[in-house]
């Protein structure tokens, strides 16, 4: 049974789950490394490890890595969270030609076997998912495995690899504050917990200098040789082009599939990632990787589906699951790159939790939104409230209303947009939640 539906037998067991165990994070090792012990220690029999932290750009980073290493013939699993649509889309399973998400049989084997093992023992989800991963990752045979961090690094649950191939720090920006710290330099020493002794690390582009200090300082003090964006490698545009040079020399390469200006450094980091960790990246494999990669709600076009077809007519319409100050900075860049190249006036339907810093993701968007809808977030009970978040979106600056749901939002623009304008272009954004809950009503789940 390889389709994943939300009815799936591994959604249910998980569900059992979670009526037994905490659903939150509670942020410790010791207690998936007993479940770990009780299993055979499965996470130091897995492939060689790209393991991947940050607050944004991480699921980036984990997506060109899959797709340099898939370009070079290399089967590869990935291990990414949280999942849009299914638990399935949180493990990948390599195969030759391309991995695939787990079948609905397997994982459920897997996750009954982990539960069994735990006993009933006091754990959280997440613990007993990551388990999981492992399991998964030790039985099936693969070149090389992408395990992107769950919240933090230290005390994360992915945290029990001994020594990856290489570790990536990918930007690093206020986010999950009350459980990482509220400066960027103490969530910098969080992410900096899975870099390893004498392990190479990459260091990608960090926003705060203070966070790229700690990255490297903890680096230096572990002997982890470090490859540190925009010293020893670096990405930029030229002439329609992606430029990425390293101590080995350039590489002129087509521009990356996913779009945004942020996606050039995201690409980079993946790339020094993959060979730090010893595998070839040549042009020819650049090239094929940056047109092949696929990232789904981050910056993803929805050109068909139920709720685009309740759009108006030519509409442009972009789902983006980022949800904090940092993520809105990169998607109004990415949008103001677009309306450079084709002018449509801009809307966004937004739904954001109760976690995120909601009126400084909005400010982003300043100057450049003609108007916010805000929607409940149904999938989260922490959702704000919409006439909230409205309230939110108007201290950034921004005209905004309230409205009862996405595809509220689309049909009122369609019933009143006036034919002698040009399509709008339609940002919906603000949560992964959010973004899961599209694709899901939209009919185009991840695969």
């Amino acid at each position: 049974m390889s389709a994943a539906t939300q009815e799936s037998q591994a959604a249910r067991a998980i569900e059992r789950l979670m009526t037994l165990h905490p659903k939150g994070f509670d942020l410790s090792l010791d207690r998936v490394t007993r479940l770990l012990e009780r299993l055979g220690n499965p996470q130091d029999h897995v492939p060689p490890v790209i393991h991947i932290a940050g607050t944004n750009g991480k699921g980036s980073c984990a997506a060109f890595s899959r797709a340099l290493l898939e370009a070079d013939g290399r089967i590869v699993h990935v291990h990414t969270s949280p999942h849009l649509v299914n638990w399935h889309e949180r493990y990948r399973l390599g195969a030759p030609g391309g991995g695939r998400l787990v079948d609905d049989d397997v994982l459920t084997d897997a996750i009954n076997r982990v539960a069994d093992a735990n006993n009933g023992e006091t754990i959280t989800v997440f613990e007993i998912l990551t388990a999981v991963m492992f399991v998964l990752f030790s039985e099936h045979p693969a070149d090389v495995a992408i395990v992107e961090v769950g919240l933090g690094g230290r005390f994360d649950a992915t945290n029990v690899i001994k020594r990856p191939a290489t570790s990536v720090i990918m930007p690093v920006s206020l986010d999950h504050e009350a459980y990482l710290g509220d400066r960027a330099e103490l969530i910098a020493a969080e992410k900096a917990g899975i870099i390893k002794r004498g392990a190479p690390v990459v260091i990608g582009a960090q926003e705060s200098e203070a966070a790229r200090e700690v990255l490297e300082s903890t680096a230096e003090r572990l002997g982890a040789p470090a490859a540190i964006y925009g010293q020893d490698f670096f990405a930029f545009e030229e002439n329609g082009r992606m430029i990425y040079q390293d101590d080995t020399g350039l590489m002129d390469l087509t521009r990356p599939k996913l779009p945004g200006r942020h996606q050039y450094a995201n690409a980079a980091a993946a790339i020094a990632a993959v060979r730090a960790a010893g595998f070839n990246v040549t042009p020819d494999i650049a090239d094929r990787a940056l047109e092949a990669v696929s990232w789904p709600g981050r910056m993803q076009k929805l050109t068909t589906g139920r709720l685009v077809e309740l759009a108006p007519v030519g509409a442009e319409i972009w789902l983006d699951g980022g949800h904090n100050p940092g993520a809105g900075a990169v998607i109004a860049e990415a949008l103001a790159d677009q309306e450079d190249r084709n002018p449509r006036p801009l809307f966004l339907i937004a739904g954001m939790i109760n976690t995120k810093d909601q009126t400084n993701y909005f400010r982003a968007f300043k100057g450049m939104v003609r108007h916010v809808f805000t929607v409940p977030v149904a999938s989260s009970e922490a959702g704000v409230p919409n006439d909230e978040l409205a309230v939110r979106a108007e201290e950034a600056g921004l005209s905004a209303e309230p409205i009862a749901s996405v595809g509220n939002a689309l049909s009122l623009l369609r019933e009143t947009w006036d034919d002698t304008e040009v399509a709008p272009r339609i940002l919906i954004g603000g949560s992964l939640y959010l973004a899961g809950q599209v694709l899901a009503e939209n009919g185009t789940p991840p695969a």
